[in-house]
């Protein structure tokens, strides 16, 4: 793929998963280490809190366990195939097609955040601009999960479950300064190795922070 100056145009997040649909679904909602940060998100939110779920995928399993659980949440996608899927398999969440870096956000208007994976694809640069509004977004003491394949790496092409993206990231000290940055603190680091359930995959190490908003 070109881009109109007969360069390389990098790969469109949508229609990645555009053409992933359930199967990112089958390879990655398994996580043991997804469903118990979700555990410890729930541990800590009120009753009918309020959450905004930053590249919500298929629904499953983040938005389906909030919302489940009697929380109001709002998915926000780029892939219009995901978000026909969310809306269809958890009809107990809104969601809205938005790419997150774009989206109108209100100071202190949710009472937690969740950004399972949906980093990668952005430039660090955009990567910390987002995690800053988003922290904003949230309510003084509210909570932000962020979650990232911690591997020191910057716009570099990758083959993913096989399609081309081109990916960056950050070491895990650097994703922890990341969140510090955005005026979060870390409560608590997690780190896993997992390897999706797709023929293609390889064990890949997963980092999540649980954080709140000083």
């Amino acid at each position: 793929m070109t881009d109109a100056h007969g360069g390389t145009a990098r790969p469109r997040p949508e229609a990645l998963f555009d053409a992933l649909g359930a199967g990112y679904e089958k390879a990655f909602a398994g996580s043991e280490a997804h469903h118990a940060s979700l555990a410890w998100l729930l541990d800590r939110l009120e009753p009918g809190s309020r959450i905004l779920d930053v590249g919500s995928g298929t629904g499953r399993p983040t938005a389906e366990v909030l919302a489940g659980a009697g929380h109001d949440v709002l998915g926000v996608d780029v892939s219009p195939v995901m978000v026909e899927l969310a809306s269809r398999q958890v009809p107990g969440a809104r969601f809205r097609l938005a790419d997150a870096r774009e989206l109108p956000l209100e100071e202190a208007s949710f009472d937690a955040v969740t950004v399972y994976f949906s980093l990668l694809q952005m430039t660090r640069e955009e990567q910390t601009g987002l995690v800053r509004r988003l922290a904003r977004a949230v309510r003084p003491g509210g909570t932000v999960v962020l979650a990232t394949v911690p591997v020191d790496v910057d716009d570099v092409p990758h083959a993913f479950m096989g399609h081309p993206v081109r990916v960056s990231s950050f070491a895990a000290a650097g994703f922890e300064e990341l969140a510090r940055g955005a005026g979060l603190t870390v409560v608590e680091e997690r780190s896993a190795l997992f390897t999706p359930a797709h023929p293609e995959a390889a064990p890949e190490p997963h980092l999540y922070l649980h954080c709140a908003r000083d």
